[in-house]
């Protein structure tokens, strides 16, 4: 019998986790301590990024019907009511299927996350304590019935900032709470018709003073302020009040949720103890600046379900599972959290944000949007948050663009496609040589020629290739002709080689410890 993955907090980390494992064929229950799922007015904007992940796991389409799309971020002055720097999303056309961002809060996202999931989701559910065995996790549990225990393969810890699971390890977490504490409020009202006005979706108010961010909801509009060390805590009338003072009076106003909380850059100091695996804010709280809170955490999502699956499989020796820490907390200690910071010095004209990124409108898009991250897929330090110019050679630990090509039937595939459920190598070769691809065939591991040539109709290799009009992918690539990428199940480059001979079969086996198995 498998014993099942266990996953405490279903929050959207722990929701989207239960997805990724329920993508992959992996036998999971979610346990969240309340009775219900979140009801509390928080986060609301949904990057680029994630959304490809929501897609890999199956949820994007609904997700997209409860959103509202947005492709500018607003950069306004407050005091002339100018345009700075205006991210213009839709320049990453090519990039990814989701040139936008979304505006979607929390409390309407769970619900959608939870749908396929719902019948592995125990509520009322709390963690009392674990311990762990040499082929096991047994959480003792608080439920409706009374305590009581259950075991699973591993425990990942998606219980929040302030996690029983991240407690019961021992794990001390680093870094710092800032002084400031941030206020939030919904309003219901009408700036479309009733009191026009002309905002992006998603904007920010820069000032020294006080700066603001607007968010479009469906249902609502979203505005955040700093609240200054001295005040505790501001009412609904004083936030709405605010809120009129930045973009003018309105009628028909009215508030329908507000909270106040502290801002955070602290990252525990350890991300797995054996059996037991961190994740989300439990594993990191960083200041919710540009969305980075949340995206960061379903970044964690995304690398630790697959390397799970490989292993839980018996498809990689357990040096897979040391990935997730080594690649992930560099992201969110270094990389998240000091960009949200940036981000917050800049609105209140404190900082340069070119500083951080850059000046190139692409690459300023692309950060933004969480596309540019690159992993350390080598263990050699070399990871980075930020894109700083166009369509850059591929590196080791990109993300992958899920660029468009053409398969023999003539369809129209997109690359992420490809790599759903296993590694794919991608070699640029010309198929009128009629090269050579290994006669094995792995449901880990698939390989494809790619070229601006169709493959002849009597090369045996029209199955496999994937036709590049222009050869437009290869030199968005950077990769010379004769080359290959190795691209994870994630999304992201495991690794380039420069020469056809190079086996992916010899890649895939150095970085998962076992060969591919075969069909």
């Amino acid at each position: 019998m498998t014993l099942p993955v266990a996953i405490v907090g279903a929050g959207p980390v722990g929701l989207t986790t239960a997805l990724g494992l329920q993508r992959y064929g992996i036998p999971f229950v979610l346990f969240e301590d309340e009775d219900r799922l979140s009801t509390e007015t928080k986060a609301g904007t949904t990057l680029s990024r994630s959304l490809e992940i929501w897609r890999r796991f199956g949820v994007s389409t609904d997700i997209l019907k409860k959103s509202m799309r947005v492709d500018e971020i607003g950069d306004i002055d407050r005091q002339t009511g100018q345009s700075r720097h205006p991210v213009l999303l839709s320049t990453l056309d090519r990039e990814t299927r989701f040139p936008f961002v979304i505006n979607l809060p929390q409390q309407d996202m769970e619900p959608v996350l939870a749908g396929p999931v719902v019948d592995h989701l125990l509520l009322s559910h709390r963690l009392l304590r674990f311990e762990q065995t040499t082929t096991s996790v047994i959480l003792h549990m608080q439920t409706p019935e009374g305590e009581r225990q259950f075991e699973a393969s591993y425990l990942l810890g998606c219980d929040g900032g302030r996690s029983t699971v991240r407690d019961q390890l021992g794990v001390r977490v680093e870094g710092h709470s800032l002084p400031v504490k941030y206020s939030l409020v919904d309003l219901e009202m009408d700036l479309d018709i009733r009191n026009p006005r002309d905002y992006p979706y998603l904007a920010y108010f820069s000032d020294e003073t006080e700066w603001m961010i607007l968010v479009r909801h469906p249902h609502c509009w979203r505005f955040l302020f700093p609240l200054p060390p001295e005040k505790s805590e501001r009412s609904a009338d004083e936030l709405r009040d605010k809120v009129m003072r930045f973009i003018g009076d309105a009628s028909g106003v009215h508030v329908i949720g507000k909270v106040t909380y502290q801002v955070h850059h602290r990252v525990a100091s350890q991300w797995r103890r054996g059996r037991v695996f961190l994740m989300g804010d439990a594993a990191h709280l960083i200041t919710p600046m540009w969305a980075l809170g949340i995206n960061t955490g379903l970044l964690d999502c995304s690398n630790l379900t697959w390397r799970l699956a490989w292993f839980l499989r018996g498809w990689a020796g357990e040096q897979i599972l040391d990935g997730y820490e080594r690649e992930q907390k560099p992201v969110a200690l270094l990389g998240a959290g000091e960009m949200a910071e940036s981000a917050r010095l800049y609105v209140g004209k404190k900082g340069d944000i070119g500083e951080t990124l850059g000046s190139n409108a692409w690459a300023n898009a692309c950060t933004r949007a969480m596309l540019g991250v690159r992993l350390d897929v080598a263990g050699t330090g070399d990871w980075s948050m930020v894109m700083t110019r166009k369509e850059p050679a591929l590196r080791p630990g990109d993300r992958m663009p899920d660029w468009l090509l053409q398969d023999a039937d003539g369809q129209q595939i997109r690359i992420h496609d490809l790599t759903d459920n296993c590694f794919v190598a991608l070699h640029f070769v010309d198929p009128r040589r009629r090269p050579c691809l290994p006669a094995w065939s792995s449901p880990a591991l698939k390989q494809y020629l790619v070229s601006r040539w169709d493959a002849p109709h009597d090369s045996g290799l029209r199955e496999h290739a994937l036709f590049d009009p222009g050869g437009l992918f290869q030199t968005r690539s950077g990769c010379a002709l004769g080359s290959m990428i190795v691209v994870r199940p994630d999304e992201h480059i495991a690794a380039i080689a420069d020469s056809f001979a190079t086996a992916a079969e010899e890649i895939y086996t150095e970085i998962v410890g076992k060969a591919p198995v075969l069909q």
